[in-house]
């Protein structure tokens, strides 16, 4: 189980991992150990996440969206296996509480009288300078 908050948790039948050679630093160890982790989350057919965070979540994830509806999350940055491992569940983790935040409803407002007048002065003195911008002399 894969803790997210104190109501959702994750089970292990929705997350698999699969572990390949990484790039990078390392010498002679990065062409014998597998320790790049690449981490799948079956967010589509997760019974804990509700229909909207899994929209959020989708909108969120971009690239890393598959058409099945999963969530594929690579770790490469460390040497250390376990390390990416926990990397790779620490950001499943981040964007799943992330996509759990429900957006703000903007309502849309009118612009005061104000606001209106000052946009006005400001565009007829922009105005005024450009207008003074032509060739000097030459009045006829």
């Amino acid at each position: 189980m894969l803790h997210v908050t104190d109501t959702i948790a994750i089970a292990d039948w929705e997350l698999s991992e699969s572990f390949m050679r990484a790039s990078g630093p390392g010498g002679q160890n990065v062409n014998k150990v597998s320790t790049a982790v690449e981490l799948r989350f079956e967010a589509e057919r997760s019974p804990h996440l509700t229909g909207p965070v899994k929209t959020r979540l989708k909108r969120l994830a971009g690239r890393k969206w598959t058409l099945e509806g999963a969530l594929v999350i690579q770790v490469d940055e460390t040497r250390s296996q376990a390390r990416n491992r926990e990397i790779a569940r620490e950001r499943l983790i981040e964007l799943i509480r992330q996509a759990l935040v429900v957006p703000k409803r903007r309502i849309a407002t009118k612009a005061t009288w104000g606001s209106q007048q000052r946009r006005l002065a400001s565009k007829s003195a922009r105005g005024e300078v450009k207008s003074m911008r032509g060739k000097v002399g030459d009045d006829d």
